[in-house]
């Protein structure tokens, strides 16, 4: 069973809202995508499944996500990087397999390069590394960037909510800071990339990128020729359990 919502102090003096649960290292440690949280379907079935094999897991809501503090708008990818190092450092011990959703894949690799003796291994789930450059300004009218440079946000429509994400200039400009396809990836750990290729928001092309950057040669992607960005079919939630259960056989072996 995981811990009742707890709640501890990020080095920025808001309050980080997590859970976890004992059990065997390496500890699984879920990353939720933009405008998710701790409690999304394929946390849920993580953390189900993590409970079965008896595997230790933990998951958090970052800034402006869920329970934690803050307001969505005001998050960067530098701030939600650092949720997850407050986390890895306070309320993890031993080695830890990074699983990260979406925007959470960014966050795991950027992670996984801070603490490269924690992490034991990597797992992303439609990693959406660069997403705020290649996928957000990319794609963004004159007229919003316009906006944008004005305002300091912008309103984009989201597939999965009714309210729109409020986007800042602030995540824009934090993410160029942030960027990591342009360079190889110093890591060196055993990484599994899993994303469907019917994902109409983060595509699949950027899965193989991201497995031709990292510089270790233990790579492997898995595509889904029918998976959409959410993978969160039971097929799909059986592939990332089933991959997760040989990640970490593979980093207990080592």
């Amino acid at each position: 069973m995981t811990s009742p919502s707890l709640k501890f102090e990020s080095p920025g003096g808001y309050q980080i809202a997590y859970n976890t649960m004992p059990g065997s290292t390496p500890t699984v440690l879920f990353l939720h995508g933009l405008n998710s949280d701790r409690h999304g379907t394929k946390a849920e079935a993580v953390m189900a499944h993590c409970g079965a094999k008896k595997y230790g897991f933990a998951r958090f809501d970052m800034f402006g996500h869920g329970q934690s503090g803050g307001r969505f708008e005001d998050g960067t990818i530098s701030c939600w990087t650092t949720d997850a190092l407050a986390m890895i450092d306070a309320q993890i011990q031993g080695p830890i397999i990074l699983v990260g959703s979406s925007m959470g894949g960014w966050i795991a690799l950027k992670a996984a390069l801070a603490r490269p003796m924690r992490v034991a291994g990597l797992m992303g789930i439609a990693a959406a590394p660069d997403f705020t450059e290649d996928l957000m300004w990319n794609a963004l009218t004159s007229a919003q960037r316009d906006q944008l440079n004005t305002s300091g946000v912008v309103e984009l429509p989201s597939e999965y909510a009714d309210q729109p994400y409020r986007i800042s200039r602030n995540l824009i400009e934090d993410g160029r800071k942030n960027l990591l396809l342009h360079a190889p990836i110093a890591l060196s750990c055993p990484v599994r990339l899993l994303h469907g290729q019917a994902d109409t928001s983060v595509p699949w092309r950027i899965s193989m990128a991201l497995a031709e950057k990292i510089a270790g040669g233990d790579v492997e992607t898995i595509l889904i020729k029918d998976g959409d960005h959410r993978l969160s079919r039971p097929q799909d939630l059986q592939r990332l359990c089933d991959a997760l259960d040989r990640l970490i056989l593979q980093v207990r072996g080592s």
